[in-house]
């Protein structure tokens, strides 16, 4: 059997890629057959070259997006002060290359450095079988469907793409349809066929590693029937592109029109079975996807209708504007974890909480509900929480499978809590805006947290030995009235949000110029010197306080008076402040400076990224580059910042946009050849017309992809499975929602059944994360913990499908 994937060889940069090759590039066994080498070697080293020079394109498309944002900003605020002729003398306003620049750039990116990501060996595969393999056999398997799906497909890819990139640069055609600048399209378009070279070319070392993989013996076979197999690709190649050139090349296409007794809805069928045989099998999805769709798409329909739609899919793909935002989001993350921001958060909370049982469960749901909302990278959040956590848990005599369900349940918010980069992915294939579904998944993401921290501290307080009090060692040290510092902290904090949120709503545009930022600055202002000083302290709280009294009167809402309330309970609380041994015995501990140090750089992109989105202030897009640059500056500023490892977080993003982008690519082109067979009509009236209740068929279809959920990863499933099911969705009536709202509703729902790939054994990965990290805690104990998380997470789907305004309420009210 082949060997379980080590834990520790895992990469953490990203969920999807669960083992990225180890040996340097161009590295080579020495008992690899003797003419392989130097081809296996040299062409390795050329998509890695082309992979750091393809890297290096993210730094000008963040230039390109933050420049933009910030010259219409500066722009709009000039001229509402007056001074319009001053920004314009200083270039300032919106340009019209930005927009199309950046998303040809991101389309370059990922088109040009897929043969890099093929040769570092990070295109996704479902491969929960394929693991159980010998050597031998995933060899074998591996040099089969290489050289039968992999290399006719990325042939196709390349003469396809050639042909419709000669065709821009012949023409001088341009891109007219939705944008002002309208550039000639033939640069980016090169990226076509560059890439579908480099990864034709990079093909060639995978077989060759396949053939060393299965031993000399069967290696021998397979070159023996290399010359057939050349032969047989290049006539192949020539009957389908040029078929009066080679003898057969009419019967051929004869052959492909003929479908004996087969209607285009039935072949269909029979690709949709192809493709879940091949993909259950292990091959790397997005390979098949194109294959397939060639094949059955020529036999189905014809070569013309077919190359239009790999074409049109894959150009729609490259120049979209809201898949943008994944390679700036997944880089905005990766620079983040890189600079060890969460681990000061997480001991500061640890320390804050210390007294409480089940505080190290409380701190790494905050912490992995914070780190989940600045950076979405669920292999990173796991890994780190069980580095930090672990070792405590274990010597605080935690529960080893509660301990292991709150870590691995808390990284999978990763996915779901914006900027999630499935949401930004799901929005095209639903047709719906990246925007509302962030703001649809808020409410649900911050649901599931708190059923999580609801879960772990009901169990705890009903059996307190799950999460006993920490040590005395562990303890903090803190003042005297330590209840009267948390009571204070929580007041400040709420203040300057509410302050913060008052002013995004122009509740002070009125009063003076730029009131918003006025008043937010004399409150975090007041706030800090009330930290820093008891006297101070003193006087800040009664203004506090009568601010939040003021707020009652002038909106007199439940919420108003809920949030009154609380806060004079906390001001009654803070009362030994103003005792006569509060000089003594009353001062700020020094965790309060780690806890916020760890708070305010991840909070500070929350709010000026996230927040810029869910406001409509900048599109997704925008609030990623603009989030990729604040990353980048609090690493500077936390001198956590080196060339080097800025140039390692780029590749990293490069490969993770590599493997979901390229995949988008393939499955739309699947998709678009799916449904030009008719396919996805013919199963949407046979379970229409079955005349069942449109909640049960909701419920078959949530249950099958829950199913789905356990041996496959969710960009398959949202690339493929979703769109064939979602023509019947489409066609249910449900609480009355329109198509727009039934789509939000539903893509939150698909989001939160997917959060099971991650916590479903035995593929999940986060299991290995874990275990490579806290190897004491048995693999068993850790599946154990996950399951009951699962089933917390099924609770939280069931009140989503009962109450769809959980979802539908924030985005109809930001909206408008």
């Amino acid at each position: 059997m082949a060997d379980e994937p080590n834990p520790e060889d895992l990469e953490i940069a990203d969920e999807l890629i669960a083992e990225r090759r180890a040996e340097a590039p161009g590295e080579t066994p020495e008992d690899m057959t003797a003419w392989q080498r130097p081809i296996t070697a040299a062409i390795d080293v050329i998509n890695y070259r082309a992979g750091q020079i393809i890297a290096l394109m993210m730094v000008p498309l963040i230039a390109v997006v933050v420049w933009e944002v910030f010259s219409r900003n500066s722009f709009i605020i000039l001229q509402d002060a007056g001074f319009e002729d001053f920004a314009r003398s200083l270039g300032l306003g919106p340009t019209l290359q930005a927009y199309d620049l950046s998303r040809m750039i991101a389309g370059v990116l990922w088109m040009a450095g897929a043969g890099y990501g093929l040769m570092r060996g990070v295109h996704i595969r479902a491969d929960f079988l394929y693991r159980n393999w010998t050597d031998k056999t995933q060899a074998t398997v591996d040099a089969l469907l290489y050289l039968l799906f992999f290399i006719p497909s990325m042939i196709f890819f390349t003469v396809v793409a050639a042909q419709f990139w000669w065709l821009a640069y012949d023409t001088g055609e341009r891109l007219a349809l939705d944008s002002a600048w309208q550039p000639i399209l033939w640069p980016a378009r090169l990226a076509m066929p560059i890439g579908g070279v480099l990864l034709l070319l990079q093909g060639l070392p995978e077989i060759f590693r396949a053939f060393h993989k299965m031993g000399k013996e069967r290696e021998r076979l397979f070159v023996r029937a290399l010359p057939v197999y050349v032969v047989a690709v290049v006539w192949l190649s020539l009957a389908i592109f040029a078929p009066d050139l080679v003898p057969g090349g009419e019967w051929f296409t004869d052959l492909m029109k003929a479908r004996p007794g087969l209607d285009k809805p039935t072949i269909g069928l029979i690709m949709l079975g192809a493709m879940l045989f091949v993909i259950f099998i292990g091959f790397p999805i997005s390979f098949t996807l194109i294959f397939l769709a060639f094949v059955f798409g020529i036999w189905g329909s014809n070569l013309k209708l077919t190359t239009l739609l790999m074409t049109l899919n894959t150009n729609s793909t490259m120049l979209n504007d809201q898949l943008m935002a994944v390679p700036l989001f997944v880089l905005m993350g990766i620079v983040m974890e890189s600079a060890g921001l969460m681990e000061r958060l997480f001991a500061s909370i640890q320390m804050i909480m210390a007294r409480v049982r089940g505080a190290l469960f409380i701190a790494v749901l905050i912490v992995s509900t914070i780190f989940a909302a600045a950076t979405g990278i669920v292999g990173a959040s796991v890994t780190l929480l069980g580095i930090m956590a672990g070792a405590t848990m274990s010597r605080s005599g935690y529960n080893v499978q509660l301990a292991a369900g709150t870590i691995t349940a808390g990284g999978t918010l990763g996915i779901l809590i914006p900027p999630s980069i499935m949401l930004i992915v799901m929005g095209p294939v639903l047709e719906v805006s990246t925007l509302d579904l962030f703001r649809g998944a808020f409410i649900p993401g911050a649901l599931l947290a708190s059923l999580y921290l609801i879960y772990t501290l009901g169990r705890c307080w009903i059996n307190p030995e799950l999460g006993p009090i920490l040590s005395d060692e562990d303890q903090p040290d803190t003042s005297r009235y330590y209840g009267a510092e948390v009571a204070l902290i929580c007041l400040g904090i709420l203040t300057v949000c509410r302050v913060f949120g008052l002013g995004l709503g122009g509740s002070f545009a009125g009063v003076v110029p730029f009131g918003g930022l006025i008043v937010l600055a004399l409150t975090c202002g007041l706030a800090y010197a009330a930290y820093r000083n008891l006297s101070v302290l003193r006087i800040a709280l009664p203004i506090a306080v009568a601010f939040h009294l003021l707020m009652i009167v002038a909106n007199p809402s439940a919420w108003s008076m809920v949030m009154g309330a609380f806060m004079v309970l906390l001001a009654i609380l803070a009362r030994p402040i103003y005792g006569s041994d509060a000089h003594e015995n009353f001062h700020f501990s020094d965790l309060w400076n780690e806890f916020f140090a760890g708070l305010m750089p991840p909070t500070i992109l929350i709010s000026f990224a996230l927040g810029s989105i869910l406001l409509g202030l900048a599109t997704p897009a925008e609030a990623a580059a603009m989030g990729a640059f604040g990353a980048i500056l609090l690493s500077i500023g936390y001198r956590k910042f080196t060339m080097p490892g800025f140039f390692d977080s780029l590749i990293k993003a490069l490969e993770i946009t590599v493997l979901i982008m390229f995949l988008v690519a393939a499955s739309n082109f699947f998709g678009a050849q799916f449904s030009a067979l008719g396919t996805p009509k013919m199963l949407t009236e046979m379970l229409l017309g079955l005349e069942l209740s449109p909640y049960l068929i909701l419920l078959v279809v949530m249950a099958l992809i829950f199913l789905l959920g356990w041996p496959l990863e969710w960009v398959p499933i949202v690339l493929i499975v979703v769109p064939i099911l979602l023509p019947t969705v489409e066609g249910l009536s449900l609480h009355g929602l329109d198509r727009y709202d039934l789509m939000v509703w539903f893509g939150i729902l698909v989001a939160v059944n997917l959060q099971t790939a991650w916590l479903s054994p035995p593929v999940a990965l986060s299991a290995y994360f874990l275990k490579g990290v806290v190897p004491n805690w048995d693999l068993k104990d850790i599946y154990l913990g996950m399951m009951q998380f699962m089933l917390v997470q099924l609770c939280g789907l069931i009140l989503l499908l009962i109450f769809p305004q959980l979802v539908l309420w924030l985005p109809k009210v930001m909206g408008g």
